[in-house]
């Protein structure tokens, strides 16, 4: 039996550690998963030592407040890793926690390898330097990471995304609307304020005062909001009640692929939904909110003018971008009725969506499989 650790911190990781998982025991039955996983690698098999939700902290100030107990449940992880015999670890995105975990292992002896690329395109470029010491070899999604990782001399592999092997090329709006019981002649918008408590938050109200302002010239517009907890469906619902509880504001358990598949338009809170916005060929309008300090933090660092995935990996402002002090309801509002009525500009919003998803689809789960394997040999 070959014993494999890994570790993801997050939805998003989950997800990936789950087709990944998927992709190797297809070939290696007798592969064996140990670490921190959420519900859907736990489906796959693997065993979860500690909850994800212990890692799901975003942000300078949010990290510190919880920062010794998560260097203490790392520090937990480690001893046991060094106590029951690993083959090979896998470090899925969290780059703040595994790389710590990752250079400690191939200190030992231990292969290491990170899966999703820390964003060094974007910010803190120098942490190359780091994670050289860290990993074995850095698995990436997107085609313009692998030469930052060559240049550097780590070795790397493209993988592609595994949201654009599973989201077909055309979505099926209407049987999206149908699954969520929404008329196809109504006008839709999704609105996706992440999936953090802290996120919901920091967007709940802005949200809700934005669908205030889009009703106003758009009455007969349908907002659905997906949520994955009670707690933060809790919030949302205190927002639109101390607001405008008349909006036709549904708020779905869940059914965020199913939401944005059968929107019009969508306002996105940056982060993985954006690139699954854009890989169902959706009008966007993407915003964040942080606390003030990590935003000053974050702004000082930054390396390119965009924050949204679809931005990044078109080299242009595809789809606006409102950001801090710019999100606020007018300017969102404003910017989603220009993306509703203008048909043109629409048109190449799904042109450049399109060339995005091609570029994305390259059987990722299949390639991260191969190359792992090769380590295992």
């Amino acid at each position: 039996m070959l014993r494999i650790g890994i570790v993801a911190g997050e939805a998003s990781g989950d997800l990936l550690g789950s087709h990944l998982i998927q992709a190797l025991k297809q070939r290696r039955p007798d592969i064996e998963f140990v670490g921190i996983a959420g519900p859907k690698m736990m489906a796959e098999g693997a065993l979860s030592l500690f909850p994800i939700e212990r890692l799901s902290v975003r942000g300078y100030i949010e990290v510190f407040k919880h920062l010794f107990g998560l260097l203490l449940l790392r520090r937990k992880l480690l001893k046991y890793f060094l106590k029951n015999r690993l083959d090979l670890f896998i470090g899925v995105d969290a780059p703040d926690f595994n790389f710590w975990l990752e250079k400690k292992l191939k200190n030992r002896g231990i292969k290491t390898i990170h899966y999703v690329s820390p964003s060094i395109w974007a910010w803190r470029k120098n942490r190359v330097k780091k994670i050289k010491k860290s990993v074995s070899h850095m698995l990436v999604l997107f085609p313009f990471e692998p030469a930052l990782y060559e240049n550097a001399g780590i070795p790397v592999t493209y993988v592609g995304h595994p949201l654009a092997d599973m989201l077909p090329i055309n979505p099926d709006v209407i049987g999206a609307r149908e699954i969520l019981k929404l008329k196809t002649s109504a006008l839709i918008v999704a609105m996706l304020p992440g999936s953090r408590q802290s996120e919901v938050q920091q967007h709940a109200e802005l949200f809700v005062k934005t669908a205030k302002l889009i009703y106003a010239e758009f009455p007969h517009a349908v907002f659905i909001v997906p949520l994955i907890t009670r707690e933060t469906r809790h919030i949302f619902e205190l927002a639109i009640f101390h607001e405008e509880n008349t909006l036709p504001i549904h708020i779905l358990f869940g059914h965020a692929h199913d939401a944005m598949a059968a929107a019009d338009v969508v306002i996105v809170a940056s982060g993985t939904a954006t690139l699954e916005a854009a890989l169902l060929k959706k009008p966007m309008v993407i915003t964040y909110r942080m606390p003030t300090l990590s935003w000053q933090l974050l702004k000082r660092m930054r390396l390119q003018p965009y924050v949204g995935l679809p931005n990044i990996l078109a080299g242009k402002f595809v789809v606006p971008e409102l950001l801090q002090d710019d999100s606020t309801p007018e300017k969102l509002a404003e910017a989603t009725i220009k993306l509703i009525s203008d048909s043109v500009y629409l048109t190449d919003i799904k042109e450049e969506f399109t060339k995005i998803h091609y570029s994305l689809k390259q059987d990722a789960a299949e390639k991260a499989a191969s190359t792992i394997l090769a380590y295992l040999k």
